[in-house]
């Protein structure tokens, strides 16, 4: 029997707020892990996400990571997810039964296996194996693009029937005749989350549940606004809305995700520098004032009326 993980609505992939010396920041993760879910509404958080820049973390690092998240989702009874991400079974393996002993998460976000590129086959058994050994629900992350294999219908299918795989987060960068046979296909206990922030609005009215979008880190409460929206069927003020939101996706990925993202919040004041960890380099200014006028036209609007 599948593991019910209610994992429906906003989840935000927090970025990992760095010093300008490229120190961990503990007090400004903290502020945005509960700026989320308080005055943002969002139903939980991901740590250690492809916005958090995990592969540059240290082990204590990302340790330190989960413990601030959790600690801001126990205060808040909302969900966390964590970013498992390797191209090693056993490691991932070790991983989860370690995630798992804290009791305070409640599903691992986990890509196929990238660079590898096992095959659909590889990937089945790497997830059957991460099902049956690491003693947490899964959501698999399908985003081609990072790690260079396409899952077919067939394969998803398969994966969604394992029993601790609990949803998908999905990020092909495209709404196509597949993604629509995915949403025609969910059954309870598997959530669909979108994962492409530009073009969430439109897969949230084909039938997703929700999103994990490192957008949100900037504009929580109108990213919950615009699931709740859709669940609601207003469909003119989530066309309005999403369109907006779009175009401020756009701006925060004009340049490699988070570097722009960082520079906005750092802008906002929020985070105590736009730091990134190599390879990444900071955002262009020009790229973070879009991104930064963009962020606050709906503050303005709601001001001026």
């Amino acid at each position: 029997m599948k593991r019910e993980a209610n994992l429906t609505g906003l989840f935000v992939p927090l970025v990992t707020p760095f010093t300008d010396d490229l120190r961990l920041a503990p007090d400004a993760l903290a502020r945005l892990a509960d700026e989320a879910l308080s005055a943002g509404g969002a139903r939980g958080l991901v740590a250690l996400g492809t916005t958090a820049e995990a592969a540059t973390l240290t082990t204590e690092e990302k340790r330190a990571v989960i413990r601030i998240c959790s600690a801001a989702c126990r205060a808040h009874g909302a969900p966390l997810i964590v970013g498992v991400g390797t191209n090693d079974t056993a490691a991932a393996i070790r991983t989860l039964r370690e995630l798992a002993q804290s009791g305070d998460v409640a599903a691992a976000l986990v890509p196929t296996p990238p660079y590898t590129r096992p095959g659909e086959a590889g990937t089945l058994a790497h997830f059957a194996a991460l099902a049956d050994h690491g003693g947490l629900p899964l959501v698999v992350y399908d985003i081609p693009y990072r790690t260079g294999q396409h899952l077919g219908t067939g394969a998803l299918n398969a994966l969604r029937r394992l029993p601790q795989v609990v949803g998908v987060k999905y990020a092909t960068g495209a709404i196509d005749a597949a993604t629509m046979e995915l949403l025609a296909s969910s059954a309870p206990g598997f959530t669909v989350l979108g994962g492409d922030d530009a073009v969430i609005s439109p897969l949230l009215a084909a039938g997703a549940h929700g999103g994990i979008l490192a957008s949100a880190n900037v504009r929580t409460t109108d990213y919950t606004e615009l699931i709740s929206l859709w669940q609601r069927d207003a469909t003119g003020p989530a066309r309005r809305l999403g369109a907006e939101l779009a175009r401020l996706s756009a701006a925060l990925f004009a340049e490699p995700n988070p570097t722009v993202l960082k520079g906005v919040l750092h802008a906002q004041g929020r985070i105590p520098s736009p730091a990134v960890r190599l390879p990444l380099l900071a955002a262009s200014a020009g790229s973070v004032r879009r991104a930064v006028d963009l962020a606050a036209a709906r503050t303005r609007e709601a001001a001026a009326a």
